[in-house]
C-alpha cells in the first residue's frame, strides 16, 4: 500500500439539500432544534440518503504507543502506565469502554508502538515499534517506520469499514502524547511554544516549565519540515500519531464520518487534512479539549465542537460523550413526523 490518499469527494450535496428541505416540514419551528439541525444534516450529508439511517456500528480505535520525551518529565504519570492502560481497555476498565458501552459504539485497541512486549498478538499486528525517539532532540521514527505506520492506519480505516463501521472515532493512548501533539499544532499553525504547552495528565509548575522546554526544541526540528506532512510525522509524531493522521485520512476517502477527540486526534487531524485535502468536511468535533492547543486545532480546521465539559482525558472520550447527539440528531430527520403526516397547521 502506498503513503499516497486517493482524493477526497465532498459529502453529498444533494442528500444535504434534501434534509434542510425537510427539517422545514418536520413538526416544529424551523431551525428550533439548532445546531442538532445542523448535525443531522451533515450526517445526511455524509451518508448520501435522506433520510438519513440510524448508525448500525459507531467504532472506537484507541491507538496506543509511547514517546521517548517523556524521558524529560513532562507527564505527572511514567511511560509504563500506557502498556497497563491497553491492558486495562482489553478487560473493559477504562472511561473509553464505559462511555462507548452507553452511548452504543464499540472499542477496538491498536499496540502502534507501546514500550513493552505485554500486549497481546490480536494488539499488535501493526506495532512498529518499542516507544518513539525523543522529538526534543532525534526524530520520532524512521522513514521507514513513518511510511509502516501510515500503512497501518490506512489499513485499520479500511478494515474497520469493510467490516462494517459507519461512524469513527479514534482514541489515543500514550503517556506524553500531548508534546508532540502540541508541537504538531504549534508547526502547522505558526503559534509560539507557549501558546500549546497544557497541563496534560496534570503535571505542576516544574512540569509544565520542562514541557515547554521539550516543545520549544521539538518545534525547532518539527518547522524546517513542516510543509511535508509525512516528514513531519516521522520528525515528531510517532507511530501511534501517524497511525491517527492516515485513519482520519483514509475514513475520508472511503466517505465515512468521524467524531473527533481531543488534542492528540486534533494535531493528528491537521497532518490528515494536508494528507487528503478536504478530509475534514467529514468530520465533526465532538468536544472541545481543556488542552489550550485543542483550540487551535478547530480555528485551523474551521470546526466548531458539539460538548465543552472541560475534559482531556483523551481515548476518545470526548468524541463518545458527543455520540449520542449525533445518533440523535439522525433520527430526528428519519423518524419526527412531518406537518403534513400529523396534520399539523403550518400556518394561520
Amino acid at each position: 500500500m502506498s503513503t499516497e490518499f486517493a482524493p477526497v469527494s465532498p459529502p453529498d450535496e444533494t442528500a444535504k439539500r434534501e434534509a434542510v428541505a425537510r427539517h422545514a416540514q418536520l413538526t416544529k419551528p424551523a431551525g428550533s432544534l439548532g445546531r442538532l439541525e445542523e448535525l443531522g444534516v451533515w450526517v445526511t450529508a455524509c451518508q448520501g440518503q435522506c433520510p438519513p439511517r440510524p448508525f448500525g456500528r459507531p467504532r472506537v480505535v484507541v491507538f496506543a504507543g509511547d514517546h521517548g520525551v517523556t524521558a524529560r518529565g513532562v507527564s505527572a504519570y511514567p511511560s509504563e502506565v500506557t502498556g497497563q492502560m491497553v491492558a486495562n481497555f482489553l478487560t473493559g476498565g477504562a472511561a473509553i469502554n464505559v462511555l462507548a458501552a452507553t452511548a452504543g459504539a464499540t472499542v477496538r485497541v491498536v499496540d502502534m508502538s507501546v514500550d513493552s512486549e505485554a500486549s497481546p498478538p490480536a494488539v499488535t499486528a501493526h506495532k512498529v515499534r518499542r516507544g518513539s525517539g525523543s522529538i526534543d532532540r532525534e526524530d520520532a521514527l524512521t522513514e521507514d517506520e513513518v511510511r509502516t505506520a501510515i500503512e497501518a492506519g490506512q489499513a485499520i480505516a479500511d478494515a474497520e469499514v469493510d467490516g462494517g463501521a459507519d461512524l469513527l472515532v479514534a482514541g489515543d493512548m500514550g503517556i506524553g502524547n500531548t508534546t508532540p501533539a502540541s508541537v504538531i499544532i504549534a508547526a502547522l499553525t505558526g503559534s509560539e511554544p507557549v501558546a500549546v504547552v497544557g497541563r496534560g495528565t496534570g503535571i505542576d509548575d516544574n512540569g509544565w516549565m520542562r514541557k515547554a522546554a521539550a516543545i520549544r526544541d521539538g518545534l525547532r526540528r518539527a518547522r524546517r519540515v513542516s510543509t511535508d506532512p509525512v516528514a513531519l510525522l516521522r520528525t515528531t509524531a510517532g507511530a501511534d500519531i501517524t497511525a491517527i493522521a492516515a485513519f482520519l485520512a483514509q475514513a475520508a476517502v472511503r466517505r465515512t464520518p468521524v467524531i473527533l477527540d481531543g488534542v492528540v486526534s486534533g494535531a493528528a487531524a491537521l497532518v490528515a487534512e494536508e494528507l487528503a485535502p478536504g478530509a475534514r468536511e467529514w468530520w465533526v468535533a465532538g468536544h472541545r479539549s481543556v488542552e489550550p492547543a485543542h483550540s487551535l486545532v478547530l480555528e485551523h480546521l474551521d470546526l466548531k465542537p458539539l460538548l465543552e465539559l472541560d475534559m482531556r482525558l483523551g481515548e476518545g472520550s470526548g468524541a463518545v460523550a458527543a455520540l449520542p447527539l449525533v445518533t440523535m440528531s439522525a433520527r430526528v430527520l428519519a423518524e419526527m413526523a412531518t406537518f403534513a403526516d400529523a396534520g399539523v397547521t403550518t400556518s394561520p
